[in-house]
């Protein structure tokens, strides 16, 4: 009985994962399935979810209790629709916090870091092949039409994720987790999990999701190579490295000396005006902000008003920078809450990476670097629901919980640690 048990529970993580990740979103498989049966996905997750956090209330508890800016900062997002320009569409839109949180939770108490690499590169996978699916069998659901709105690049590969750019950022995640995975799992798995992320990533037409992988894997092997265990300047170095990462991606992306034959401009597919606009507006309500989604939300003054900055008209549905859309959700406040914990998670990456041989604990590192690059021209933290901000608490959660830890023998270093 406890073998299916833990079947179901993971079958429920994959399932979970999927719906957030936008598996069944509008753009997506939900252009296919009816309302009601997308619906009850949510519902059952986030019901589910609560349901199981309260059964394992003591671990919970503990959880919560290592993690007190956190529930803070959920607490603050939670009643933001207080001081929100539109209320009413915060405090719909709350129920999304949530569920990321709870199932967050219960991901982070009922499996080590091992089983979540795993069960990350099983969701990831099941992915990969319902866009292979959705490609041929439902063209209009797994790629880009002519008649779509962005006529830019019919032709390129949506898969289940509903946007190139968003099926490329999932094939990064996939390629990076599959990278990482324990190596319990067979080679041939590993390897083509990786492999299968690279090509439906070049099938995606997403130059910044392939530069963005290939830094992250040059990055990951220079955690795993280069070990300063001890030194204080292991934190300087590696902090250094994630800022280089979040210079250098945008640039071989969009610099304009290096991509002029691509049709980028230099200031970013216009995202400098929106950006200039937004942090103009910011700095009338610098403290709390405008509210969970409220800057963004349909019919926004703000939202048009950037568009008009823009030049085009066009509504942006986020600014395209994860970190400033945080900061007009939740003010100052918020944005600096949020850096504490995201600094603190890379810190603790950091000393579990450096104390391990295992790829698997080099994980957290990576994503932690995934999150900061990625979120630097693309809006994943605390928009809707969504599979980023989800992954990014259950790291955090994850790495502030107590583990067993041996010693293990390298030549000519001392403290070296094995985490189990």
């Amino acid at each position: 009985m406890k073998k299916y048990l833990r079947i179901a529970e993971k079958a429920f993580i994959v399932l979970g994962l999927s719906f957030l990740s936008g598996v069944f979103g509008v753009d997506s498989l939900g252009l296919v399935l009816s309302s009601a049966v997308v619906t009850f996905i949510r519902f059952f997750v986030w019901g589910m979810s609560t349901l199981l956090v309260a059964v394992f209330w003591k671990n919970t508890i503990i959880t919560c209790r290592n993690n007190i800016l956190l529930c803070i900062l959920s607490v603050i997002a939670l009643l933001s629709f207080f001081w929100s320009e539109f209320p009413d569409f915060t405090l719909f839109n709350s129920r999304d916090v949530l569920m990321m949180t709870s199932f967050s939770l219960y991901f982070a108490t009922r499996f080590n870091q091992k089983q979540q690499v795993q069960v990350i590169a099983n969701t990831l996978l099941i992915g990969c092949f319902l866009s292979i699916i959705a490609a041929f069998v439902l063209p209009s659901v797994g790629i880009h039409q002519a008649s779509d709105a962005m006529v830019s690049h019919p032709g390129a590969w949506k898969g289940v994720y509903g946007h190139k750019n968003n099926f490329g950022s999932m094939m990064v995640l996939s390629s990076v987790t599959f990278f990482t995975l324990p190596k319990e799992n067979s080679f041939l798995y590993k390897w083509f999990g990786f492999g299968f992320s690279l090509v439906l990533m070049l099938l995606s037409t997403s130059k910044t999701s392939l530069v963005l992988s290939f830094v992250l894997i040059f990055i990951i092997m220079f955690y795993k190579n280069f070990r300063w265990h001890g030194k204080i300047s292991v934190i300087f170095t590696n902090i250094g490295v994630l800022l280089l990462g979040c210079i250098i991606v945008p640039l071989l992306t969009y610099w304009v000396e290096l991509l002029t034959g691509l049709g980028r401009d230099a200031t970013f597919t216009g995202r400098t005006p929106i950006w200039t606009y937004a942090l103009g507006r910011l700095m009338e309500r610098p403290l709390l902000g405008y509210g969970r989604g409220a800057f963004w939300a349909p019919k926004s003054p703000y939202a048009i008003e950037a568009g008009q900055a823009l030049g085009t008209g066009w509504v942006a549905p986020h600014g395209h920078n994860g970190f400033l859309d945080i900061a007009l959700d939740l003010g100052l406040i918020g944005f600096l809450l949020f850096l504490t914990i995201y600094f603190t998670a890379f810190v603790r990456a950091l000393k579990q990476g450096y104390a391990t041989k295992n790829l698997e604990y080099l994980w957290p590192l990576a994503y932690l670097t995934f999150l900061s690059i990625n979120n630097v021209t693309e809006s994943i933290l605390l928009r809707g629901e969504n599979v980023y901000w989800t992954l990014f608490i259950t790291v955090a959660f994850t790495l502030s919980q107590r583990k067993t830890v041996q010693p293990i023998n390298i030549p000519n270093q001392k403290n070296y640690l094995h985490v189990t």
